[in-house]
């Protein structure tokens, strides 16, 4: 019990407004890298009226700390700068050295980003190879709040990658910046801040809830939480009150304190505690983009998790200030039994619904349906996170870098049905179609050999066979000898579609995807 009472003490005192000498939050400190190309936001706390001093590298402001013991300033933009150090002066004098102008790409999401490069298939040689120092990590440590912190919890400060450093960085976050970084030059910021086992549900701002209407039972179930606890603290308060004059008495007269009340803490209802602590006192952080990696923990779910999808990418980017950022997600891996029954979809739903949210402004998906060999599936960590980092910087580099490349594997467009066939186009072929032949970490090759796997077929009876399907024109066509009059297909539609081979020849794994949209099967 008295520990309980002394982390509800510190979360009150953690609302309070800060005195003393001046602060900066944990997210400044040496190795750090700064947006380039936007405005420079410093901010902090320190004594009511202080006047703070804020200097970088010969650019300077001014502010005096507000009566509730904050400060802030705004510095111009700068494009580049290396070595750069950061002087906070106030009733003390603060210090922040190596800083670097670059791209920051904020990593979050559940364990398969939280995963650490030196666990990962093939990281020896990349961790021995790991002198970028250009690429900066900082790390939050596991933290969550039923109100909005001011400061995020700093596992580690800002660390510049090094064969030392690098083992316990985000391996996505890792190859990812290591292929920006490569192919453009430009220096690439990692904040780690992620938590295996975690739902999307607490990683969503209150206000990204409140914005999307199919959430609107989750948001009024909220609120009448809130509502019940602001109408229980005048009652908290007035206890603690009691317990303030009983201390002070107390301590004037030499007797025994006696412990504090529990403060009951607020409510939680699942939604937005992790962005309380870990993304909302960062948001006044300017960065270049986002990466997610999450929904293992929401496997069972269709349709709802693109509704939350548009919350968490909605609400971010409203706290963020920043209009609509770039926002880059991992499709589910492969996971469980190999099975080719599209009738039993397990992750499929899911997977469809992360790949609906393709449609928010400014977002892509990375597919890695192929990058599970056999011998893991039972493992929910895939170690091949190389494919998975790579993926996603194509999407940066193309849309972000300037880069003509393709960025994704193709994807459902359109379908026909003519006669027992039913032919299908689609988005994002590249320079064509390819039966694609993927082991391990090494390019998917074309196989002239192989057939298409995974592709199923189905008529009005809503019965489901395994398809044949061929490559003509850079379109596919399917059929079964058992459908005659086919008015479905779907391809790679299930937990684990093993063996799944549709790829464009730059080496993209096609998405999974239906032409149906039924709910259930006989």
């Amino acid at each position: 019990m008295k520990s309980t009472r002394l982390i509800l003490i510190s979360s009150l005192v953690a609302v309070l407004p800060s005195m003393g000498a001046v602060r900066l939050p944990k997210i400044f400190s040496d190795n750090m890298m700064l947006q380039r190309d936007m405005p420079i936001h410093v901010w902090g706390w320190a004594d009511p009226a202080e006047v703070v001093t804020v200097d970088l590298s010969g650019t300077n402001a001014k502010a005096t700390t507000t009566p509730e013991g904050t400060w802030s300033v705004e510095l111009p933009a700068k494009s580049v700068g290396e070595n750069l150090e950061l002087v906070v002066s106030g009733s003390n004098h603060l210090v922040v050295k190596n800083i670097i102008m670059g791209d920051i790409w904020v990593c979050s999401g559940q364990s398969n980003m939280e995963m650490s490069l030196q666990g990962c298939l093939g990281a020896a040689e990349d961790i021995k190879a790991a002198a970028w120092p250009k690429i900066r990590r900082i790390k939050f440590a596991r933290t969550s709040s039923g109100w909005p912190e001011r400061d995020a919890p700093a596992a580690r400060s800002w660390d510049v990658c090094s064969p030392e450093t690098v083992p316990n960085f985000t391996a996505v976050g890792f190859y990812f910046a290591r292929e920006v970084q490569k192919q453009t030059g430009v220096p690439i910021g990692i904040v780690d801040t992620n938590w295996g086992g975690t739902r999307i549900e607490p990683w969503i701002s209150p206000d990204g809830i409140e914005a999307v209407p199919e959430l609107a039972a989750a948001s009024a179930a909220k609120q009448k939480a809130i509502d019940h606890y602001r109408q229980q603290l005048p009652m908290e308060l007035a206890r603690m009150d009691q317990w303030l004059a009983n201390t002070k008495r107390q301590l004037s007269n030499g007797s025994s304190v006696t412990e504090p009340p529990v403060i009951t803490p607020p409510p939680s209802a699942g939604w937005s505690n992790l962005y309380h602590a870990m993304i909302q006192p960062i948001v006044k952080f300017p960065i270049k983009g986002a990466l997610w990696y999450q929904g293992e923990a929401n496997g069972s779910e269709g349709m709802s998790y693109f509704y939350k999808m548009q919350a968490l990418i909605g609400g971010w980017r409203h706290q963020w200030n920043q209009g609509d950022f770039p926002f880059y997600f991992a499709q589910l891996a492969s996971f469980d039994d190999a099975t080719e029954d599209p009738a039993g979809p397990g992750w499929a739903n899911i997977r469809e619904a992360q790949a609906k949210a393709q449609s928010i402004p400014n977002t892509g998906m990375a597919v890695i349906i192929d990058t599970v060999p056999l011998a893991e599936t039972a493992d929910i960590h895939p170690k091949n996170k190389f494919d998975v980092g790579a993926r996603l910087a194509r999407l940066a580099l193309a849309h972000d870098y300037q880069q003509s490349i393709e960025f994704c594997g193709p994807q459902l467009k359109s379908f026909s049905v003519e006669g027992d066939k039913i032919h299908l186009s689609f988005t994002h072929v590249g320079t064509g179609l390819m039966i694609g032949n993927k082991q391990g970490r090494k390019p998917a090759t074309e196989s002239n050999t192989d057939t298409l796997k995974q592709f199923s077929i189905a008529g009005s009876d809503q019965k489901w066979f395994p398809a044949n399907a061929v490559i003509e024109n850079d379109k596919i066509t399917v059929s079964s000898p058992q459908v005659k009059e086919p008015v479905a297909v779907r391809y790679a539609f299930c937990m684990n579609p093993a063996g799944a081979n549709l790829y464009n020849r730059e080496g993209l794994p096609a998405s999974p995807f239906r032409t149906d949209d039924w709910k259930s099967t006989p």
